[in-house]
């Protein structure tokens, strides 16, 4: 390769043609493949390369705190959990529905892993995702009280294809957050799909986001289009003797 050649590689950013044509001239020397073929492995090349580094920009953008998959889960140990349900919900259907999904269960049963997994998924497919602690993300509707972007908070969270907000239920909730976070519910609500997972059923979240009428009415749009899912198996955090 000639450095007018490898400099008008690195000028385009194609990197990845720049790293290997080389090693392709040498092949193509040994196998004689047509002028399409060598270009087509070139191009195969540099858009496998950069799938890829979209793919770690996503997931990144996701702020995923481990990169729980859906094939790891231990189906097994956790007779409480649908293998079958949950790999229909990995074709993913459920996002260009709009449709929510809500795992409700006690703290260690793999609520987390499995809404993980689907983000992961979906991620791994193009979508834009979130991962947010329930007292996080309710945190920054406080905080955006002070400065009055409390708009553009919900705006940014409400573009998102796939929001998954994890343990709801675990939190502290003044008025002022309820009222913010009814706002987010309403703006996704038939547009884009949300995850969440809590320790709570249905009839007790008011306990913790305390205007009844506002919890309902959340709730009347969060299950319209909902998949429910109630774990009520072993926890998957048991010591190992």
């Amino acid at each position: 390769m000639t450095e007018e050649t490898q400099q008008l590689l690195e000028n385009l950013r194609l990197k990845k043609m720049a790293t290997i044509l080389d090693q392709e001239l040498e092949n193509a020397k040994n196998n004689s493949p047509s002028y399409s073929e060598f270009l087509l492995r070139l191009l195969q090349a540099q858009w496998h390369e950069r799938q890829e580094k979209c793919l770690q920009y996503r997931i990144q953008q996701a702020r995923l705190p481990e990169q729980w998959t859906l094939e790891s889960f231990p189906f097994k140990k956790q007779p409480g959990v649908s293998r079958r349900q949950i790999q229909e919900l990995a074709e993913l259907e459920f996002i260009p529905r709009a449709e929510n999904i809500v795992f409700i269960g006690p703290t260690g049963v793999g609520k987390t892993g499995l809404a993980s997994g689907l983000l992961l998924k979906a991620l791994q497919n193009g979508y834009r995702g979130l991962f947010i602690k329930a007292q996080d993300l309710l945190d920054e509707m406080y905080a955006s009280l002070a400065d009055r972007s409390s708009r553009k908070l919900i705006k940014r969270l409400a573009r998102v294809d796939a929001l998954l907000i994890d343990e709801l239920g675990y939190v502290n909730v003044r008025p002022e957050q309820t009222n913010i976070f009814f706002k987010l519910m309403e703006e996704r609500y038939s547009r884009k799909a949300t995850i969440l997972t809590t320790n709570l059923d249905y009839n007790q979240w008011h306990n913790i986001l305390a205007n009844k009428d506002l919890v309902n009415a959340m709730l009347s749009r969060l299950r319209h289009r909902c998949h429910t899912i109630r774990i009520e198996g072993p926890s998957l955090r048991e010591p190992q003797s």
